[in-house]
């Protein structure tokens, strides 16, 4: 039995192929349609989500099968006290896989070890979002044809933004990757990223406060939002909300193929004007999620494309 907790539980190959089946269910849906009849999908989300639990729902659904779960923490019976191992053992009887999200973080590394059926992280706290991960690589693979030999900028909260961390992870395990880091100082990120990924592999990488500086040098543009529920303090969050509004200004200099990035909920970091930009791509990012999630559900109940 396989997890998904951490998007290094899998191999680059595993990662490859899962893009591979992904490709071939955007091509030949039909196929799919029945690979998951009288499987359930159980969608424990202890924290609001839209797109990712849809998501989620959304692609157990097109492969046939089943969904039962809650969308908030006050509707388990965790409400009552009852533990997360708890929990997860109870949702194990009644499901064949788990695709949980909780604020803390690690939450699903300990139901994992309680679990009889595979957990999947779709997202705990600050630290990891395996599979807007792995929707990410497939908006780049498509969109830009690889995934090595890119210039990736990443702008906006780099401190709390686990699908950033993630995003630096797997991308690091390619080659002729760099990246450029785009934040204010309170929202750089972590040491830890930079000491046991970037520095570890020689990645190169620039750090800078100015989104404009480095812009023509962009293959990708991966915009976050500043997160309201990662601060402790209303002041330190209005002060930095709107730190980078990116427009059809900022985008003057920019490759005519660049990759607009952005894994929603937008707020005001990225305008308008730019969603008719051809280089905007976050809401194909959205599609694109489903279909890999496909995948990674067909991976880890073992059945075969």
């Amino acid at each position: 039995m396989r997890h998904l907790i951490d998007i290094k539980d899998l191999s680059v190959n595993e990662i490859d192929e899962l893009i591979k089946v992904a490709k071939d269910i955007i091509a030949n849906p039909v196929k799919y349609q029945d690979k998951c009849n009288h499987k359930k999908l159980a969608t424990l989300f202890f924290e609001p989500s839209t797109r990712t639990r849809l998501s989620f729902e959304s692609a157990m659904m097109e492969l046939g099968g089943n969904v039962i779960g809650f969308s908030s923490a006050s509707s388990s019976s965790t409400a009552k006290g009852e533990s997360v191992s708890d929990t997860i053992r109870t949702v194990g009887c009644y499901s064949d896989i788990i695709a949980m999200r909780h604020p803390k973080e690690g939450a699903p590394l300990v139901a994992s070890i309680k679990s009889t059926v595979p957990i999947i992280n779709a997202g705990d706290g600050g630290h990891n979002h395996p599979t807007q991960t792995l929707t990410d690589l497939l908006t780049i693979s498509c969109e830009k044809g690889r995934l090595d030999n890119l210039t990736i900028g990443l702008c906006g909260d780099l401190k709390f933004g686990r699908t950033v961390h993630s995003l630096i992870t797997a991308m690091s395990r390619y080659k002729g990757i760099k990246f450029v880091l785009i934040s204010p100082e309170e929202l750089k990120v972590p040491e830890y990223v930079k000491d046991e990924i970037l520095d570890k592999n020689n990645i190169p990488y620039i750090e800078t406060n100015n989104i404009e500086t480095y812009m023509a040098d962009l293959d990708i543009l991966y915009m976050t939002r500043v997160q309201r529920e990662r601060f402790f303090n209303e002041e330190d969050y209005l002060r930095l909300k709107d730190y980078y509004i990116l427009n059809k200004s900022k985008l003057e200099n920019a490759k005519k193929d660049l990759c607009i990035m952005h894994p929603l909920p937008r707020v005001n970091e990225i305008s308008v004007e730019v969603d008719d930009d051809p280089r905007a791509c976050y809401f194909k990012q959205v599609r694109y999620g489903k279909f890999i999630r496909m995948a990674l559900i067909l991976k880890l109940l073992g059945i075969d494309e």
